[in-house]
C-alpha cells in the first residue's frame, strides 16, 4: 500500500466559469488529478476561487458540481486532510463543506510547519500595495451585514446577479499575461516584506493566475499556483521541496 506523504496544493478552478461544458470539462480535469492526488496526498490545499461563485443560503447551495463534491468525500472518507482558501470569488462559504466533507476553512492567511519547513499560505487577493478599492470591497462582502443582505435575495435572482458580477470582474477567458519584472509583482513585494520579519521557506498564493516560482532573498521560495483554466497547475511538497508542476499539459 502506498504511503500518503505529499501535500498537494491548488488554486483557482473557477468551477462555473465559462460555458456549462468548458465548466464540465475543467471539472473532469480536477477529477482525473484528484483521483491521482489519492493515491499519496496526506493533505490537500485548495487556496480559493475553486468556484467563480459560490454562496451558502440556510438551505439551498449552487447547483452543479456533483462530480467534484463527491471526489471531495472520497477524499475525506479515505482520511486526507482537506482545507479549503476563501477567494474572492467564494468568499462565501461557511459551514456546508464542513459538514459534508470535513474540510477545513480558511478566510485569510495560514501558517504551517510541515517536514521543518514553513508556510505562509493565502488566497492571494488584498495582499500588498494598489487595489485600494477592493480592499474596501473586501471588507464589506465579508460582513456580516453583506451576507444578511444578500440572503435575503431569492438564489435565483442571487445566484443569477453573482454570476453577473463575476463574469465582469474577471477575464476568464484570457490567458493572464506574463509578468515584466517580478518586482513589479505585488505579491512578491508582499512576500519580500513578509520575510524580512521571520523565515519562511514557502509562501504559496494564487489569485494572480500566472503560475511561478521565484527563488527570493534567504532562499525562501514565492509561488503562485496558477489555474485550471488553460494551466491546469498545481504544486506537490514531498517532504523536502515544493515543485510546481503542470496536470496533463499539452
Amino acid at each position: 500500500m502506498q504511503i500518503r506523504n505529499k501535500i498537494y496544493f491548488a488554486s483557482d478552478f473557477h468551477l462555473g466559469s465559462g460555458s456549462y461544458l468548458s465548466s464540465r470539462e475543467r471539472e473532469d480535469a480536477i477529477i482525473r488529478w484528484l483521483n491521482e492526488v489519492k493515491a499519496d496526498a496526506a493533505e490537500l490545499f485548495l487556496m480559493g476561487d475553486v468556484f467563480d461563485f459560490w454562496f451558502e443560503y440556510k438551505t439551498v447551495v449552487p447547483k452543479g458540481y456533483i462530480r467534484f463534491l463527491g471526489k471531495l468525500a472520497e477524499l475525506s472518507d479515505a482520511g486526507i486532510k482537506l482545507f479549503m482558501f476563501k477567494g474572492n470569488h467564494d468568499m462565501w462559504m461557511f459551514d456546508y463543506f464542513v459538514n459534508e466533507f470535513g474540510v477545513t476553512i480558511i478566510s485569510d492567511e495560514l501558517e504551517i510547519t510541515r517536514s521543518g519547513k514553513t508556510f505562509y499560505l493565502h488566497h492571494g487577493d488584498g495582499l500588498g500595495p494598489g487595489d485600494a478599492f477592493y480592499k474596501v470591497l473586501k471588507r464589506f462582502f465579508r460582513s456580516n451585514f453583506c451576507q444578511w443582505l444578500f440572503a435575503r435575495i431569492h438564489p435565483n435572482l442571487g445566484v443569477g446577479i453573482a454570476n453577473y458580477w463575476s463574469t465582469k470582474s474577471r477575464k476568464s477567458q484570457k490567458k493572464a499575461a506574463e509578468y515584466v519584472k517580478k518586482e513589479q509583482e505585488w505579491l512578491i513585494i508582499y512576500s519580500n516584506e513578509l520575510i524580512t520579519s521571520r523565515e519562511i521557506d514557502y509562501l504559496i498564493f494564487g489569485h494572480r493566475h500566472i503560475p511561478m516560482d521565484v527563488e527570493l532573498a534567504n532562499n525562501s521560495h514565492y509561488i503562485n499556483l496558477g489555474e485550471w483554466l488553460f494551466y491546469k497547475s498545481y504544486a506537490v511538497f514531498d517532504g523536502e521541496t515544493v515543485t510546481l508542476k503542470y496536470f496533463e499539459p499539452a
